[in-house]
Protein backbone atom coordinates (compact mmCIF):
# COMPACT_ATOMS: atom_id res chain seq x y z
CA UNK A 1 0.00 0.00 0.00
CA UNK A 2 1.23 3.20 -0.80
CA UNK A 3 -0.06 6.74 0.48
CA UNK A 4 -0.76 9.84 -1.28
CA UNK A 5 -1.12 13.60 -0.71
CA UNK A 6 -2.05 16.10 -3.35
CA UNK A 7 -2.94 19.69 -3.10
CA UNK A 8 -4.84 21.93 -5.93
CA UNK A 9 -6.48 25.46 -5.82
CA UNK A 10 -10.13 26.04 -5.66
CA UNK A 11 -11.67 28.91 -6.79
CA UNK A 12 -13.06 30.97 -3.52
CA UNK A 13 -16.43 31.80 -5.98
CA UNK A 14 -16.98 28.04 -6.51
CA UNK A 15 -16.43 26.84 -2.99
CA UNK A 16 -20.32 25.92 -2.50
CA UNK A 17 -20.44 24.62 -5.84
CA UNK A 18 -17.57 22.04 -4.68
CA UNK A 19 -18.85 21.42 -1.97
CA UNK A 20 -22.61 20.20 -2.98
CA UNK A 21 -21.24 18.43 -5.60
CA UNK A 22 -19.01 16.87 -2.89
CA UNK A 23 -22.34 16.28 -0.54
CA UNK A 24 -23.30 14.22 -3.59
CA UNK A 25 -20.99 12.13 -4.90
CA UNK A 26 -22.15 9.61 -8.02
CA UNK A 27 -22.36 6.75 -6.77
CA UNK A 28 -20.42 4.88 -10.79
CA UNK A 29 -17.61 7.83 -9.72
CA UNK A 30 -17.07 6.58 -6.51
CA UNK A 31 -17.46 2.67 -7.67
CA UNK A 32 -14.90 3.24 -10.09
CA UNK A 33 -12.22 4.70 -7.30
CA UNK A 34 -12.67 1.53 -5.44
CA UNK A 35 -12.00 -0.36 -8.90
CA UNK A 36 -8.86 1.43 -9.38
CA UNK A 37 -7.07 0.68 -5.98
CA UNK A 38 -8.01 3.61 -4.39
CA UNK A 39 -9.16 3.28 -0.57
CA UNK A 40 -9.40 6.07 2.83
CA UNK A 41 -9.81 8.47 0.64
CA UNK A 42 -10.17 12.18 1.99
CA UNK A 43 -10.13 15.50 0.52
CA UNK A 44 -10.23 18.73 3.07
CA UNK A 45 -10.68 22.21 2.57
CA UNK A 46 -8.88 24.95 3.73
CA UNK A 47 -8.80 28.72 3.28
CA UNK A 48 -5.93 30.71 4.02
CA UNK A 49 -5.65 34.54 5.39
CA UNK A 50 -5.03 35.65 1.79
CA UNK A 51 -8.11 34.48 0.79
CA UNK A 52 -6.90 31.40 -1.01
CA UNK A 53 -8.58 28.09 -0.78
CA UNK A 54 -6.72 24.86 -1.36
CA UNK A 55 -7.99 21.40 -1.63
CA UNK A 56 -5.67 18.90 0.21
CA UNK A 57 -6.59 15.08 -0.65
CA UNK A 58 -4.95 11.77 0.89
CA UNK A 59 -5.65 8.55 -0.28
CA UNK A 60 -4.13 5.03 0.44
CA UNK A 61 -3.25 2.83 -3.09
CA UNK A 62 -3.66 -0.90 -2.51
CA UNK A 63 -2.56 -1.91 -6.43
CA UNK A 64 0.47 -2.83 -8.26
CA UNK A 65 0.26 -0.72 -10.89
CA UNK A 66 -0.70 3.00 -10.21
CA UNK A 67 -0.28 4.01 -14.14
CA UNK A 68 -2.70 1.81 -15.34
CA UNK A 69 -5.07 2.27 -12.70
CA UNK A 70 -5.06 6.24 -13.09
CA UNK A 71 -5.18 5.71 -17.09
CA UNK A 72 -8.54 3.35 -16.52
CA UNK A 73 -10.26 6.06 -14.41
CA UNK A 74 -9.08 8.78 -16.65
CA UNK A 75 -10.63 6.64 -19.32
CA UNK A 76 -13.91 5.75 -17.76
CA UNK A 77 -17.14 8.13 -19.44
CA UNK A 78 -18.68 8.74 -16.10
CA UNK A 79 -15.17 9.65 -14.10
CA UNK A 80 -14.74 12.17 -17.25
CA UNK A 81 -18.23 13.70 -16.71
CA UNK A 82 -17.66 13.98 -13.02
CA UNK A 83 -14.16 16.24 -13.54
CA UNK A 84 -16.20 18.17 -16.38
CA UNK A 85 -17.85 19.40 -13.05
CA UNK A 86 -15.31 19.44 -10.34
CA UNK A 87 -12.53 21.23 -12.81
CA UNK A 88 -14.38 24.69 -13.38
CA UNK A 89 -14.67 25.10 -9.95
CA UNK A 90 -10.65 23.85 -9.04
CA UNK A 91 -7.34 26.26 -9.40
CA UNK A 92 -3.83 23.51 -10.61
CA UNK A 93 -1.20 25.27 -8.89
CA UNK A 94 1.67 27.33 -11.01
CA UNK A 95 4.41 24.89 -10.25
CA UNK A 96 2.84 21.39 -10.24
CA UNK A 97 4.61 18.80 -12.29
CA UNK A 98 3.67 18.62 -15.80
CA UNK A 99 0.81 16.11 -16.80
CA UNK A 100 -0.35 17.03 -12.78
CA UNK A 101 -3.82 18.60 -12.03
CA UNK A 102 -3.55 18.08 -8.20
CA UNK A 103 0.06 19.05 -7.67
CA UNK A 104 2.00 16.04 -5.86
CA UNK A 105 3.08 16.28 -1.80
CA UNK A 106 5.70 14.66 -0.14
CA UNK A 107 4.73 12.52 2.81
CA UNK A 108 7.16 12.99 5.92
CA UNK A 109 5.72 12.21 8.78
CA UNK A 110 2.61 9.35 9.52
CA UNK A 111 1.77 7.43 12.41
CA UNK A 112 -1.31 4.52 12.50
Amino acid sequence: MTRYGMVLGLKADQVARYKELHAAVWPAVLEMIRQCNIRNYTIYLRRFPDGQHYLFSTFEYIGTDYATDMAKMAADPTTQAWWAECMPCQEPLADRAEGEWWAAMEEVFHAD
